[in-house]
């Protein structure tokens, strides 16, 4: 992932766990669900020090749609190329311990083209096709729940109109509005 953005969703002074109403930041990021017969594409990579399963994605960079960024990161991380299909959903997850907010912007995407010989992002150790089977087998690995859940919504059918975010753009400046949309994990 490349330099992001944070939205700064309420005041971040004081102590959060004497200010039980205090929210952090929020991390607007976005994702792409690829499946291919019945597997769906993972990236395993550090985060925090740990390592982490989750899907393709990263940070919206400065002049770029989210559908572009979802692009971007994809060849980025995986070294796949991909087309965007439609967007399955807006997510916020906050961490329990941290209450950092995690907004996540997931398109369905269409494998094009691998290119194996393409070195990948720093940070990410490998590239794996998991069914969910495989992903439910390694969840205490998952980055956030959002991981599952975005497999689950998109297996029940469930995908947001293709304008759902026309009116917010830039989203960097209309995170509330976005944040508005989310489905809570």
């Amino acid at each position: 992932m490349r330099s992001g953005w944070t939205a700064k969703s309420k005041s971040n002074f004081g102590n959060w766990a004497s200010d039980p109403d205090a929210v952090f930041s929020t991390d607007l990021t976005v994702a792409a669900l690829v499946e291919q017969d019945g597997r769906f594409l993972i990236v395993e990579e550090t985060s925090t020090g740990v390592v982490v399963i989750t899907q393709p994605g990263g940070h919206i960079e400065t002049g770029e749609s989210p559908e572009q960024a979802t692009i971007r990161e994809t060849l980025e991380e995986t070294a796949c190329e991909i087309a965007i299909r439609e967007l399955l959903g807006v997510y916020l997850w906050i961490h329990p311990q941290t209450r950092q907010q995690f907004l996540r912007i997931v398109y369905t995407a269409t494998l094009l083209k691998q290119h194996h010989s393409q070195p990948l992002d720093a940070g990410v150790h490998a590239v794996h096709w998991y069914s969910e089977a495989d992903l439910r087998r390694r969840k205490r690995d998952w980055r956030t729940p959002v991981v599952l859940r975005c497999i689950e919504d998109y297996k029940a059918g469930q995908r947001q109109a293709s304008g759902f975010l026309a009116n917010m753009l830039p989203l960097q400046k209309n995170v509330h509005a976005v944040l508005a949309t989310a489905s809570l994990v």
